[in-house]
């Protein structure tokens, strides 16, 4: 019975957790500019979901990408303790942060095969400066050459995403409860959200457009299946020469607009209120205040005269 293809790697949150502990407590000791471990999890139907991990003592030369060192007794140590803990979990690939592929990456996933046959690297990166998915897979194939020289090992590029469980949405979620900011209102987290998405789009069209470029200048060899994938995308875009669909989009807008301007204008309404109500409690309980402070002035004027009556009383007795 063949097995099926890896088409997706789902990533978990604990993974992203753990990759960005094991890259933080390394820096701060060494100068390393990455990390690699062990990834755990299953596979089924073609994709292969990442759901565990633990870091592994890993050095290499900057110079010399043939020199590295990576401790194996730590990896099978490692692997016998989790193995006890859930035999579910087996050894899926590898990790590094990256982030980008190492010359010496292809070496250390033939390695990482004596204990999985079809190993999976997934490159994390713990401190991302682009927008998008921190995550990028790779397996490992063989490069066929036109000319007819022998065959050579690299990496094909497969499609990642981040998954979770229900219990670990209830963590992240409580985990990001310190990071949000609860003053700002759904309605500015919806916006900012749909900005981050926009300016990604942007950056996915702009790569896109270069890669077009580059292939009609005769710089890039043509690659069929992007071409195909990118002409699916253009089919997907809606035509918008036709009048009727034009008018239902912009009715479309102008209902949304017209909802927000209005939630606007009540929220600001409800603040104007809020405010005047707290100007007219202040102002009472200020007036309040000044009566008490009154009242007990009073109290004790008139316990001064009553007390030099007395006096008065006794010197004339």
């Amino acid at each position: 019975m063949s097995i099926q293809a890896i088409e997706t790697v789902v990533v978990h949150p604990l993974v992203l957790l753990s990759v960005v502990d094991h890259y933080n407590r390394i820096d701060k000791v060494s100068s390393q500019k990455r990390v690699v471990g062990i990834l755990l999890g299953s596979r089924r139907k073609g994709v292969l979901d990442v759901s565990n991990s633990f870091a592994v003592p890993f050095d290499e030369d900057d110079r010399d990408p043939d020199v590295y060192f990576l401790d194996h007794d730590y990896l099978e140590s490692m692997y016998t303790m989790f193995k006890k803990v859930n035999a579910k979990e087996k050894i899926v690939g590898w990790y590094h942060t990256g982030p980008k592929l190492h010359p010496n990456d292809i070496k250390i996933n033939e390695i990482i095969k004596n204990y999985c046959n079809d190993s999976v690297l997934v490159i994390i990166d713990a401190k991302p400066k682009d927008l998008g998915l921190p995550t990028d897979a790779y397996i490992a194939v063989e490069e066929v050459h036109d000319d007819g020289t022998p065959t050579t090992r690299t990496f094909d590029h497969v499609k990642s995403e981040i998954g979770a469980e229900e219990a670990e949405e209830v963590g992240v979620e409580h985990l990001l409860r310190d990071i949000k900011d609860t003053t700002v209102g759904t309605l500015s987290q919806h916006l900012t959200t749909q900005v981050v998405a926009l300016k990604s789009l942007q950056s996915k069209l702009h790569d896109i457009s270069v890669y077009l470029t580059q292939v009609s200048d005769g710089k890039l060899p043509v690659n069929h299946p992007i071409i195909y994938q990118l002409q699916d995308v253009f089919n997907l875009l809606p035509n918008l020469n036709v009048p009727d669909l034009m008018k239902a989009f912009t009715v479309k807008t102008n209902d949304q607009n017209l909802v927000m301007y209005t939630a606007s204008i009540i929220r600001a309404v409800i603040a104007l209120h809020s405010l005047i109500n707290n100007k007219t409690t202040n102002r009472a309980a200020e007036k309040e205040g000044t009566k008490k402070v009154e009242v007990e002035k009073e109290d004790k004027d008139e316990k001064r005269k009553k007390y030099r009556l007395r006096l008065c009383v006794d010197t004339t007795a």
